[in-house]
C-alpha cells in the first residue's frame, strides 16, 4: 500500500468513460483520463497508475506489459477479462466488485419468471426451478423462488465440497427435474469447476421437453450451436438469454429461437452500477491511500412511477407478483429492442436506460393481505 504524500504527485488514473457516478471522484487527487473501454489501449495507461474498467477492456500482458499501473479495479461482478495470473506474476493488484449487481440480476430473473408464469399458467407450488450456482446471485434468486413457494433444487459444488451435501443436488437430477433452469456461474475454461460450454448438447437432451432455459452469467457458459438445435426442434418450451458468446457478435440464429433476448444488461441496474463504482472507488482509495475509503454517489435518479397501487380483488398470488415484477422491470421492452437492431447490441449496453431496483418504489395495498406483503417484500419493495 502506498501513502497519499507517496501518489499525489503525478498519480494519473484511465477509467473507461460509461463507469457512471465515476466523474468527480478522483479529480482532486488525480489525473483522470475517461475514454471508452474497448479502446484503452497499452499507450493510453504507459504512464498511469490506475485503471478503473468494465467488461470491455481486457487486462493482459498485451495491454498492459511496461506499463506502470499497478491497481486494476473493474466495477464488475465478473473478472474473466482480468489476466489475474499476469497481475498477481506482476505485482498489479486487481479487483473486482462481487455482488454489486447481484439484486440487479435478481430483479431480471423476477421478470423472466412472470413472463414465465403469465404464459404457463402455474402456480407457485406447480413450478421447480433449478438454480446452478448459489453465490452472490444464486443465493439470493434461491431466497426468492423459497419464499415464493417455488420448489426449489440447488446445485453448487464448489459449495458443496466445503459445507457438504445437505441443500445440494447433483447437476443431473436438477436438470432433469427442474421446470426452469437459471444459470449463475462465473466462467471458468478448466480444472474441477470448468463451466465453459457446460449447458452443452447432453446438457439440453436431458432437461424436460417443457422446461425453459435462463442465462444471466456468461454466454460461453453455453454451447450455442446445442441451443438454438434444441430450440429449433422444440425440445424446450423456450430460452431467456441475456449473455452471448462472442459478444457483442451475437448469434443472430439464437437471437430468432430465443424466447426473449436481452443484451447483456441483466445486472445493469442503476443501482447495480452505483455499487460496482462505489466499491472501485473504494478499492482504488485504499491501495493509494487517497482518503476515500467510504465513498458513495451523492444522489441516484429517482423512478418514474415510484408508487405501485395494488388492487388485491380476484387477484391471485401469481398475478400480484406479476404485476410488481413487471412494474419495476420488463424485459419484453429489452429483448424487442436487440431484436429491432442487433446490430447495435453494444450501443444498448452503453445507453441503458434508467433501471432502479424495487427498494426504489413503494406498494401501496388496497386492504391487508399477508400473502402479497410477503411477495412484496421478498421483491424487496417499500410497503
Amino acid at each position: 500500500m502506498l501513502s497519499l504524500a507517496d501518489t499525489m504527485h503525478n498519480m494519473k488514473i484511465v477509467a473507461d468513460h460509461k463507469i457512471p457516478f465515476l466523474s468527480g471522484a478522483f479529480e482532486s487527487t488525480a489525473d483522470m483520463i475517461y475514454m471508452p473501454g474497448k479502446s484503452i489501449s497499452r499507450n493510453d495507461i504507459a504512464d498511469a497508475d490506475a485503471l478503473i474498467i468494465r467488461t470491455r477492456t481486457n487486462c493482459n500482458s498485451e495491454l498492459l506489459s511496461g506499463t506502470n499501473i499497478r491497481c486494476i479495479a473493474s466495477a464488475t461482478i465478473g473478472y474473466d477479462h482480468i489476466d489475474t495470473d499476469y497481475c498477481e506474476t506482476h505485482n498489479i493488484y486487481w479487483t473486482n466488485a462481487p455482488g454489486c449487481n447481484a439484486n440487479s440480476v435478481k430483479q431480471y430473473i423476477a421478470s423472466a419468471l412472470a413472463c414465465i408464469i403469465q404464459q404457463e399458467k402455474k402456480c407457485f407450488s406447480e413450478l421447480t426451478i433449478g438454480i446452478i450456482g448459489a453465490g452472490h446471485v444464486g443465493s439470493r434468486v434461491e431466497a426468492m423462488a423459497k419464499s415464493l413457494g417455488i420448489n426449489t433444487l440447488v446445485n453448487d459444488p464448489p459449495r458443496e465440497r466445503k459445507e457438504g451435501a445437505k441443500g445440494f443436488v447433483d447437476l443431473d437430477t436438477l436438470i432433469s427435474q427442474s421446470d426452469v433452469i437459471t444459470l449463475h456461474v462465473p466462467l471458468t475454461l478448466k480444472g474441477i469447476n470448468k463451466t465453459f460450454h457446460m449447458a452443452n448438447e447432453a446438457f439440453f437432451t436431458k432437461m424436460k421437453p417443457d422446461s425453459w432455459f435462463i442465462n444471466t452469467s456468461r454466454g460461453e457458459v453455453t454451447d450455442t450451436k446445442s441451443l438454438v438445435e434444441v430450440l429449433k426442434n422444440k425440445q424446450l418450451a423456450g430460452a431467456m438469454i441475456d449473455v452471448w458468446e462472442n459478444e457483442p457478435h451475437i448469434s443472430i440464429e439464437l437471437l430468432q429461437h430465443a424466447t426473449l433476448a436481452t443484451p447483456h444488461i441483466a445486472g445493469y441496474s442503476l443501482d447495480g452500477k452505483a455499487n460496482g463504482t462505489a466499491m472501485s472507488v473504494r478499492a482504488v482509495s485504499r491501495y493509494f491511500k487517497l482518503g476515500k475509503d467510504h465513498w458513495s454517489p451523492e444522489s441516484i435518479q429517482e423512478p418514474e412511477q415510484a408508487d405501485i397501487y395494488v388492487n388485491l380483488e380476484d387477484k391471485t398470488p401469481e398475478q400480484i407478483f406479476c404485476q410488481l415484477a413487471l412494474h419495476t422491470y420488463n424485459i419484453k421492452q429489452d429483448s424487442d429492442k436487440l431484436r429491432s437492431a442487433p446490430e447495435t447490441f453494444e450501443k444498448q449496453r452503453e445507453d441503458y436506460p434508467v433501471r432502479r431496483e424495487p427498494p426504489a418504489f413503494t406498494v401501496h395495498l388496497d386492504q391487508t393481505h399477508e400473502p402479497s406483503t410477503l411477495i412484496a417484500k421478498t421483491l424487496g419493495f417499500n410497503i
